[in-house]
């Protein structure tokens, strides 16, 4: 017969008996924060403090007189009052919604037609509509500007070859469409690819099942393929937005070539640009590059909000 003891008041456990689950909890919350806190630290010291240094310069303002002295939201009023701020974001909104539909259009079809598994020589294609987005958007830029040049490039040689008079494409009226060539050009790769990796996880099962109920190709995209990869749709989606509202790189490296065409407000990140390193007004160019960030923000996530609705 065996008996069973019973513990005695004031007992301890012995050398090496497991902690209590609570020590253990800690000790895990401890040892995790360990594995994160090298990724937090990086991020706060390359995300969060140029933010927030960001506004604080935002809420003073530098004069020869006086100094730096704090003004609050003065530089946010005269912002939302300056012409020249609203110009510019009026301009990269046009032409986010003219440019990116086209671009995430084209970049669609294209995959559409790397999946159909009826287009021969689909590696070459692939890879060929991929490789501009290779190229480094200085490089493209200047090709581009070369190629739309009326005296010493493309266009000119083509006016002088055939004796006509082509527009301008870096003239004012359309140096934006200009602009949205190149860059359509160059992400067009980019998003085909994000389209096309997620055409190739769609099972194969479903398109059997659709095979034998006699749907045809245009109803196999619409039923099938679109739903399935409407989350990668909105994920580039919200890149190709964060990215007009960011538009830079091209004006900036234009702006050269047709300067009667692009000013120094041409764009939002532009106008912020030649504040800060033309003007030395670092105040007002740090109100600037904050209201864009909330702006993009803002609508990024009002496009994330729709887009998980619809699929949900």
């Amino acid at each position: 017969m065996t008996t069973t003891s019973l513990p005695v008041a004031g007992h301890k456990p012995p050398v090496g008996a497991p902690s209590s689950p609570p020590a253990r909890r800690r000790r895990r919350s401890w040892a995790g924060w360990g594995f994160v806190g090298p990724f937090m630290a990086v991020f706060a010291l390359v995300f969060l403090a140029p933010i927030a240094y960001s506004i604080y310069l935002s809420l003073f303002r530098t004069q020869m007189v006086g100094g730096t002295r704090f003004v609050g939201l003065e530089n946010y009023g005269r912002a939302f009052s300056d012409p020249q701020f609203w110009e510019a974001l009026g301009r990269v909104a046009l032409f986010l919604v003219v440019q990116v539909p086209i671009m995430l259009g084209i970049a669609l079809l294209v995959a559409l037609a790397l999946d159909s598994g009826r287009l021969y020589g689909k590696a070459f294609f692939r890879i060929s509509i991929f490789l501009p987005y290779a190229v480094p958007a200085v490089v493209a830029t200047l090709m581009w500007g070369f190629m739309y040049g009326t005296r010493f490039g493309l266009v000119g040689n083509i006016n002088d070859a055939f004796g006509i008079s082509l527009p301008n494409p870096l003239s004012p009226d359309l140096v934006l469409a200009s602009i949205g060539n190149i860059v359509t050009w160059e992400f067009v790769g980019y998003n085909m690819l994000i389209f096309y990796s997620a055409l190739r996880v769609i099972p194969t099962s479903l398109y059997e099942a659709a095979e034998l109920d006699g749907a045809g190709q245009w109803r196999v995209i619409t039923a099938i393929k679109l739903p399935a990869i409407r989350g990668a749709l909105v994920i580039a989606t919200i890149f190709s937005i964060i990215g007009s509202f960011q538009l830079f790189n091209e004006p900036s490296i234009l702006q050269a070539l047709a300067p009667n065409a692009i000013t120094t407000y041409f764009t939002p990140n532009l106008y912020a640009y030649s504040l800060s390193f033309s003007g030395q007004q670092y105040n007002y160019s740090a109100t600037v590059a904050i209201i864009m960030g909330v702006v993009t923000m803002i609508v990024a996530y009002v496009v994330q909000l729709r887009g998980m609705r619809k699929e949900a």
